[in-house]
């Protein structure tokens, strides 16, 4: 017997309402993409093409789980500072519908090798400053105190205790806590910009106006060096550290050209790229395992270990992170082979 579809009503109710907005229901629609959320990305071919565009992006947000306000918002401020962004060209928030250009097929991930990475950074680079040169403030929530600290709670409810199955000592808890108050103290130094906050390969699209930029809905005002330390300490795709502090410095030097708050000393803004990452990674650690085993995408299990060879090594240069690096060294050898089963 053929398969039996399964019923689908947003998807139905979706494709209704991109037929009455483009007056036409002669279009196909085809799963495009989805992410670590709710959402869901449908592309539209026309047969003849619709505002200028032979193919659009249809995104479904489904109410309460998502709120498409934020994303039309950044998306405006992105624009606005002359980084390509997808244009929204139609919108149903009460339902949670979104009719958008399209950047494309093919992301950073799928683009970079030894030889189109230095063309391409550059391109992220350069698009990072001209956001953060943007910055303005009340227009985005803060990156605060209790937003980078719940973050780094993922870590141990969902990496540690859920992944790995282990519970925390009362002198690894303490350990623990300690090094997440030298985390946040650092982090909440650094000068404040707008913050993508998941500023890394899948999310960069290669377009003609390089790049094109998506997954921008959750920004924040917060850390100057958030944005670099997702682009270059990418969860999906490595580089040596001598090529991530070429990348870094010709950043930097844009940067203070530009007369961004990076300093004037590449030192201290390297170390605090660092520990910036060091909150970043464990909140991964701690959002890829909550993936797998609440939500079922075991797909991101095989990107923890690229994450925590970056943790590893920053807490392996720093003395303040010396007990992290110990704990990290206990967790590892008490943890059942591979962690915990999804």
């Amino acid at each position: 017997m053929p398969a039996v579809t399964p019923a689908d009503p947003r998807r139905d109710a979706l494709s209704a309402w991109v037929a009455a907005t483009l007056g036409t229901p002669d279009f196909a629609l085809a799963p495009a993409s989805a992410d670590a959320s709710f959402r869901r990305y449908f592309r539209i071919t026309p047969r003849e093409p619709q505002r200028g565009h032979a193919t659009l992006i249809a995104m479904d947000a489904p109410p309460p789980m998502e709120d498409c306000r934020p994303f039309v918002h950044v998306a405006g401020l992105l624009v606005a500072a002359g980084v390509h962004a997808p244009e929204v060209l139609a919108s149903d928030l009460g339902r949670g519908f979104l009719l958008l250009t399209d950047l494309g097929t093919r992301t950073y991930l799928d683009a970079l090798d030894g030889a189109t990475a230095p063309s391409l950074y550059d391109d992220a680079t350069a698009a990072l400053v001209r956001w953060q040169l943007a910055s303005r403030p009340g227009e985005l929530p803060p990156y605060d105190e209790a937003l980078l600290a719940r973050e780094l709670a993922l870590f141990p409810e969902w990496y540690v205790g859920r992944h790995l199955g282990i519970t925390l000592t009362a002198d690894q808890a303490t350990t623990l806590d300690r090094s997440f108050r030298a985390i946040l103290d650092r982090n909440l130094a650094q000068p404040r910009v707008y913050v993508h906050r998941d500023y890394h390969s899948r999310n960069l699209m290669v377009c003609t106006a390089n790049p094109g930029v998506l997954d921008f809905q959750d920004a924040v005002e917060g850390p100057v060096t958030y944005d670099l330390v997702s682009l270059l300490r990418d969860a999906y795709i490595a580089w040596p550290e001598e090529q991530q502090i070429d990348w870094a410095v010709r950043y930097w030097e844009r940067a203070r050209n530009a007369g961004l708050p990076v300093g004037a000393d590449f030192g201290a803004f390297w170390r605090d790229f660092e520990w910036m990452g060091v909150q970043r990674q464990l909140k991964v650690l701690g959002i890829f395992a909550r993936l797998c085993h609440r939500d079922g995408k075991a797909g991101y299990l095989a990107d923890m270990p690229r994450v925590m060879a970056y943790l590893r090594a920053a807490c392996g240069r720093y003395r303040a992170l010396g007990p992290l690096l110990e704990l990290l060294d206990a967790l590892e050898g008490a943890a059942p082979a591979g962690g915990r089963a999804a």
